[in-house]
């Protein structure tokens, strides 16, 4: 396990793991290169192919095998990393809410927590999320060039991580992606839902295969067979012709071979 191997992976053009500054701007640098270069994707899952959350197999697959990975691989193998940099990281568990307006249970989502002279939230596995990591004590929105978000305090000094999208009414909501708390977890304890989501027919994760990538100007998404490239406001569909084309374009544009 190599920082600096971690480093070209992300396609980073500073300086290298031992002269690199742990600051603000660093952390920013690197939140965007990792969800510019490891896609959000979970199609181990729907090859049958049962992973766990050690830490050094998950930075084969997404490092050495260059793959992505969802949210307890990309965020744990991230925290990794900062850590290798003198960062102070902490992994997080949030409540992802639902369609229903509710939060589901605990460990439903790894996110991190970096603490500099203010403390951050990242995440770079949460698919289509912030590009910049958000001050977590700021109730302002924080906008990235793409996306606007907040943080609000919820209940048992929570945050509740909000996003600005529009509606019907052309004025747009805030609404609520994931709950949290600031208190210390371990890898071990999201042993438990990552099983759960790689093999209930309840997890969203085991219903359709995708892998998706954040750009600057927008993102570009594989759904199944579909291909959705948001740029800006403007989306196209492109409807692939079969498994042949799909595993081209996930070679292609992604740069994933399975």
């Amino acid at each position: 396990m190599n920082p600096n191997r971690y480093l070209e992976r992300i396609g980073w053009d500073g300086p290298d793991a031992g002269r690199l500054e742990p600051d603000a701007d660093t952390l920013r640098r690197l939140h965007r290169r990792h969800l510019f270069r490891a896609p959000f994707e979970n199609l181990d899952i729907h090859l049958k192919r049962r992973f766990t959350l050690d830490i050094p197999a998950v930075y084969d697959k997404i490092v050495a095998r260059r793959r992505g990975g969802f949210c307890y691989e990309l965020n744990g193998a991230f925290a990794w990393l900062l850590g290798e940099l003198g960062f102070d990281v902490t992994l997080l568990s949030a409540r992802v809410f639902g369609a229903d307006g509710e939060p589901g249970e605990d460990f439903d989502h790894l996110a991190l927590l970096v603490r500099l002279e203010e403390r951050w939230l990242a995440d770079v596995g949460f698919g289509d999320n912030f590009l910049d990591p958000l001050k977590l004590d700021s109730a302002e929105p924080q906008f990235d060039g793409l996306t606007t978000h907040r943080l609000v305090s919820g209940e048992d000094s929570s945050h509740v991580l909000e996003r600005w999208l529009p509606d019907r009414s052309a004025t747009g909501a805030w609404t609520p992606q994931y709950v949290f708390t600031t208190r210390p977890r371990e890898m071990a304890e999201f042993d438990e839902m990552c099983v759960f989501h790689q093999t209930s027919p309840e997890s969203h994760f085991t219903k359709k295969r995708v892998c998706t990538l954040a750009r600057p100007d927008g993102r570009i998404t594989l759904a199944g067979l579909t291909l959705i490239e948001t740029v800006l406001d403007e989306r196209t569909e492109t409807e692939l012709a079969g498994e042949a084309e799909w595993a081209e374009t996930l070679r292609q544009t992604f740069g994933v071979v399975l």
